[in-house]
């Protein structure tokens, strides 16, 4: 898996779980951060497509 999907994952991770710290405080607050695990889990998503791609031989753009 390359770094920057690693790095994704762990943002996207502890972003999950700052929205339930949030939510269980009663802050409306926990609504960005699940949002910015929403941006981070695509971003793995990418970044995973990406390495398996360059790692088959094909280019994708």
């Amino acid at each position: 898996m390359p770094r920057l999907a690693l790095y994704a994952l762990v943002v996207c991770v502890l972003a999950v779980a700052a929205a339930v710290v949030s939510f269980v405080q009663g802050s409306w607050i926990g609504i960005v951060w699940v949002l910015l695990a929403g941006l981070s889990s695509n971003m793995w998503w990418y970044y995973v497509k990406r390495g398996r791609a360059a790692g088959s031989g094909s280019v994708t753009r």
